[in-house]
Formats: C-alpha cells, sequence, structure tokens
C-alpha cells in the first residue's frame, strides 16, 4: 500500500488516499458536479472541519476516481456561452466503495497540528504582548470561523439531503467557540503569570 493512502480494508477495492473519498463522499449526495462545484462545495463545508483540497487535487482525485471507475463524466454546454465543461456523477461502484470505506474503514484519530500552540509552547523566545497578539488574532479567526460555520448550519437544515453535514457544521461551530474561549482562557492566564511575576 502506498504511504498516505487509506486502505478500505477489501482487496477487491483499491487503496485511495482520504482526499478521494473525500472527493467521492461529495458526490455521493447524487449530484452531477464540476471540478469548480466540488472546490466550492468542499470551501463550504469540508474546510470547516476537515480541510479544502486544492483545484489540483480535486482535479487530480476526479481522474483517478473515474480510472477506478467509481465516477464517470460528460461535457455539458454552458448556458452563458462559455466554453464546455466537464461534470462528475458518481456510479453505483463508486457509492458501494464510499459507503464500504465509511462503514469499515478504521477512523483515524485527528492529529493535532496547533500553530498557535507551538508559538506559545516557544514563549521564553517571545515578547508577552507578541504572544498577546498571536492569541488575539487566533481568537479573531476562531471566531470568524465559527460565524461561518452558524450560517452554514442555517443554510444546510432546510436540506433532508443534508442533515448529517448540518449536524457535522454544528460540531465545527461548537468547535471553533471552543477554540476562541481557549484563546480568552489563555490570555486570562498570560495576566495571571505576569501577576505573579511582579
Amino acid at each position: 500500500m502506498r504511504t498516505g493512502a487509506t486502505d478500505t480494508g477489501d482487496a477487491e477495492r483499491p487503496a485511495l488516499p482520504a482526499t478521494s473519498w473525500a472527493v467521492l463522499g461529495l458526490l455521493s449526495f447524487g449530484e452531477e458536479l464540476s471540478g469548480y462545484d466540488l472546490k466550492k462545495w468542499s470551501d463550504w463545508s469540508l474546510r470547516l472541519f476537515y480541510w479544502s483540497p486544492s483545484f489540483s487535487q480535486i482535479y487530480g482525485e476526479l481522474k483517478r476516481l473515474e480510472k477506478v471507475g467509481y465516477l464517470t463524466s460528460r461535457m455539458v454546454a454552458q448556458e452563458t456561452g462559455n466554453r464546455d465543461k466537464r461534470v462528475y456523477v458518481i456510479t453505483d461502484a463508486g457509492m458501494a466503495a464510499v459507503r464500504h470505506w465509511a462503514r469499515e474503514a478504521p477512523v483515524e484519530p485527528p492529529v493535532l497540528k496547533h500553530g498557535v500552540m507551538l508559538r506559545m509552547w516557544l514563549g521564553h523566545l517571545l515578547e508577552t504582548d507578541r504572544m498577546r497578539e498571536v492569541l488575539g488574532r487566533h481568537r479573531e479567526y476562531a471566531e470568524t470561523m465559527r460565524q461561518r460555520a452558524e450560517v452554514d448550519v442555517e443554510d444546510a437544515c432546510g436540506e433532508e439531503a443534508w442533515a448529517y453535514p448540518a449536524l457535522v457544521l454544528k460540531w465545527s461551530e461548537r468547535y471553533y467557540a471552543s477554540e476562541r474561549d481557549l484563546a480568552d482562557a489563555m490570555l486570562a492566564d498570560l495576566d495571571e503569570r505576569d501577576r505573579r511575576r511582579l
């Protein structure tokens, strides 16, 4: 198995990286989507809790998935008169594969790779004001993402097909609220440390 590939646990299915399963998962909602649509959808939903693949990653995975028979594509004319675009749809084999992966593949524990925490860990190399600045920017980012997730939850709640993505968006909203609150707590910890040093 390739490094970075996620095994499906079935010798009949190819081992695919997580990006493949994410792209196939986006297509599992039954829509016929272009690479541009997939990027837009991943920016709307996946980026709040996983990541947002680049266009080159998406198109690379689409080629890979089409090659193994998990999706098909066709060219469609655009109403605007622009050049034709290629749209993709999941096949029965692709739906079976992503369903099998979602049910059976081992769930990898999340890996915390937190740049703000790393910066705080190296606090002995920084001025306290710089640490507060880093934490303040992180707090603003977390609150912005929380608000974005909140809006996306409202947008997704009206669609039955998006019932489970809406639940994950709620989880994302809570996660970013927690990150905001953790930044506030760390700022309070810095204040307490400064008071003790006086």
